[in-house]
């Protein structure tokens, strides 16, 4: 009698193997040997799964992405007494991947970014988790706003690019050394404060 194989579950595992050997050896050092080895499957499992290179590659973003999306919407439901304002900062702070923990999360994803410089499949993956952010940032600093008064309106759609943009950007800086995560979040947050300052 044929076994019967949870293909989600497996899919799932690939894509970790995939996000582990990015995390060591960036993007172009995943093969589909390796990613079979490190999942301990084999290579047809790995190719019964996924058609092409590409394919599996796109799956392994949309899995790390719905991680970290999973995160920042638990730091999005807000309790009466929390403000839209921190919650955007809670939030922010998430995707800003600058604590030890993400540490490997943060350099897969930067990996990701880079590749999708060349790669539409997986630029259209990114596109689509950059928009549902900013969807929810927009929305929380309309809400966060409303009520101030202003000599000049704020924007919330520009004002949510902006600080989706310096939450990458910030990433990247811890990564390469230039700031620790102690600057990068005091960065962040002074911008934050500047927005209700």
């Amino acid at each position: 009698m044929p076994r019967h194989v949870d293909h989600v579950s497996r899919r799932r595992l690939i894509a970790e193997a995939v996000c582990q050997l990015a995390d060591e050896h960036g993007l172009e050092g995943v093969t589909l040997r390796d990613v079979a080895a490190r999942a301990q499957v084999s290579m047809g499992a790995v190719q019964r799964c996924f058609r092409t290179k590409e394919e599996m590659l796109v799956f392994a973003l949309g899995h790390i992405g719905e991680r970290i999306s999973e995160r920042v919407q638990a730091r999005l439901v807000r309790s009466p007494a929390q403000s839209a304002g921190t919650a955007l900062g809670h939030a922010a702070t998430e995707i800003s991947l600058l604590g030890e923990e993400h540490r490997a999360e943060a350099r897969v994803w930067l990996a990701f970014v880079a590749q999708a410089a060349v790669s539409e499949a997986l630029a259209r993956t990114l596109k689509a988790n950059y928009a549902a952010l900013q969807e929810a940032f927009t929305r929380l600093i309309s809400e966060a706003d409303e009520g101030t008064e202003r000599a000049v309106p704020l924007d919330p759609q520009r004002e949510a690019r902006t600080l989706l943009a310096l939450a990458d950007g910030l990433t990247t800086h811890v990564l390469i050394g230039h700031l620790t995560p102690h600057e990068a979040h005091d960065v962040l947050h002074a911008h934050l404060a500047g927005l209700w300052g």
